[in-house]
């Protein structure tokens, strides 16, 4: 039980703790003190399923409709290219934001509540990466576990969870050096550069 629990935990860290389009969201979201407690729990939850489904065996059948992994490969592309574009547009051309209090953004220029939840599943549910990782890998290296693959299934879960509200919350120490106009430029910008360049990967690999 415990060592599947354990290399559940680890490998599902190895996939999640990395640079990418929905860890750049949840932190962007985290520093704005937005929703931060739907939009970690929203991505948690997504991969629980996402989990679920690969350690249940069904991930078999997401394999044998190859298609439907490139939809989402386009869809994604496209919808991270326009995310790009705000982001691009938000760093060249800049709202007001607060210059002291991060926390007192002002109602014209917060994410709706929908938006940002919107926004999130989008990241999560249109990135194929997600079906490679979390379904097809996750749930092969859990049916080495036989009678004990939930519990490996369990530490994933719980290393989804762990990480989103550790970046979400933890996001807010980083409030102080966003209390500047520039800074939330350049963040903007490294968010756009970022998501154009997982956009042409997606791209390039269709």
């Amino acid at each position: 039980m415990f060592p599947s629990l354990a290399a559940g935990l680890g490998l599902g860290l190895s996939l999640i703790v990395a640079i990418g389009a929905q860890n750049l969201f949840v932190l962007r979201q985290g520093i704005r003190r937005e929703h931060v407690l739907s939009v970690a729990l929203v991505c948690a939850a997504s991969d629980a399923v996402l989990i679920a489904v690969g350690v249940s065996g069904l991930g078999l059948l997401l394999e044998a409709a190859p298609w439907a992994v490139q939809v989402a490969r386009w869809a994604g592309a496209a919808f991270l290219l326009a995310y790009a574009l705000l982001a691009a547009r938000r760093a060249w051309r800049p709202v007001d934001v607060p210059t002291v209090d991060v926390t007192s953004v002002p109602a014209a220029v917060r994410t709706s509540r929908t938006a940002a939840l919107l926004t999130c599943l989008a990241l999560t549910w249109l990135n194929p990466h997600v079906y490679l990782d979390t379904v097809f890998l996750l749930g092969s290296v859990a049916s080495t576990h036989g009678d004990t693959r939930w519990w490996f299934a369990a530490g994933a879960m719980f290393a989804s969870l762990a990480w989103f509200l550790s970046l979400a919350y933890g996001a807010r120490l980083l409030g102080r050096m966003f209390t500047s106009p520039v800074a939330w430029r350049v963040l903007d910008g490294i968010i756009a550069v970022v998501m154009a360049l997982i956009a042409l990967s997606l791209i390039l690999e269709g």
